[in-house]
């Protein structure tokens, strides 16, 4: 059974797709069977994805606000009692994204979680991931055993991005298992590499690992379509227009300034086991009402 007491057959074909006609915004989310419904407490776990980077808050310098947080007042427009949580911190692993902050969620009594962690561990080489698959579904298990929804998230295709492209087969290996886990405990999922406009360099920031704030208002638009509602803008899965490729000698230019300022200082931390988030905590620790927002400092 689905996370929404709905009967779970991913082989199925919609009706209105088998006649050709073109996918809902729910269907183009890549969810299983969603079905409208209202949450009223919603907490987000993971790492610096759910916590928002690289999409600036105008009215908190140095923090950020991020596809979850864009996600939550969607949310609440369905109900009079919405409360939010926000426990994600950049750098994280799996590890302490499948406990503590898991341990912390549950404690909170949510009905929803959005669960999203892996990608800092799949880009070590050495990572299994199958170890990784059954840390990510036991912290899905223990959520669904509170009766809490659990929206699960895929990693986005890399295909045509300089470097993480190499790690293209862990990833798709990784959406596998997030795919088995969803329907073994019944979640939803955000199949981000389903979106073709995350093929589009406009929606990452420089350091090609985070998104930009286009990037992160549509993945909070296709989380919203992904749990069974349809987005006031129902093109949000359509990608930009074209833009001119870059030149050669773009490039290399470009990649000269990425592997300076970004390339070599993320290596640099892995050397010495450290992290972009050592000294960072959750902006929205706290299960509170959305309005007005907690100050992140």
């Amino acid at each position: 059974m689905g996370a929404d007491g709905t009967e779970i057959n991913s082989n199925a074909v919609a009706p209105d797709r088998a006649a050709g006609m073109p996918l809902s915004s729910a269907q183009a989310a890549g969810s299983i069977r969603p079905r409208n419904k209202t949450w009223q407490r919603f907490v987000a776990i993971g790492d610096s994805f759910t916590e928002g980077m690289n999409d600036e808050d105008p009215d908190h310098d140095g923090a950020f606000i991020g596809w979850a947080d864009r996600l939550a007042p969607l949310l609440a427009a369905h109900t009079d009692e919405f409360r939010y949580a926000n426990l994600a911190v950049r750098g994280r692993r799996l590890k302490a994204i499948a406990g503590e902050q898991t341990e912390q969620a549950i404690a909170m009594g949510p009905d929803l979680v959005s669960l999203a962690g892996g990608g800092n561990d799949i880009l070590r080489p050495k990572a299994d991931l199958d170890a990784l698959a059954t840390q990510l579904e036991e912290s899905a298990r223990a959520i669904r055993a509170t009766g809490a929804d659990v929206l699960l998230t895929t990693p986005s295709d890399p295909i045509g991005a300089p470097v993480i492209v190499h790690y293209r087969g862990r990833m798709a290996t990784y959406t596998a298992h997030v795919w088995k886990i969803a329907q073994r405990q019944g979640c939803y999922v955000l199949n981000q590499w389903s979106f073709d406009f995350l093929r589009d360099y406009r929606m990452w920031s420089d350091d090609r690992i985070h998104m930009t704030t286009e990037g992160h208002r549509r993945v909070a638009l296709a989380a919203y379509a992904a749990l069974g509602h349809d987005p006031a803008e129902a093109d949000w899965h359509v990608p930009p227009p074209p833009q001119a490729a870059f030149s050669r000698f773009a490039s290399i230019q470009h990649n000269m300034v990425w592997a300076r300022e970004y390339g070599g200082p993320w290596m640099k931390r892995r050397v010495r086991g450290r992290s972009s988030g050592d000294h960072v905590h959750p902006k929205r620790p706290a299960l509170v009402p959305l309005y007005p927002s907690p100050d992140p400092r």
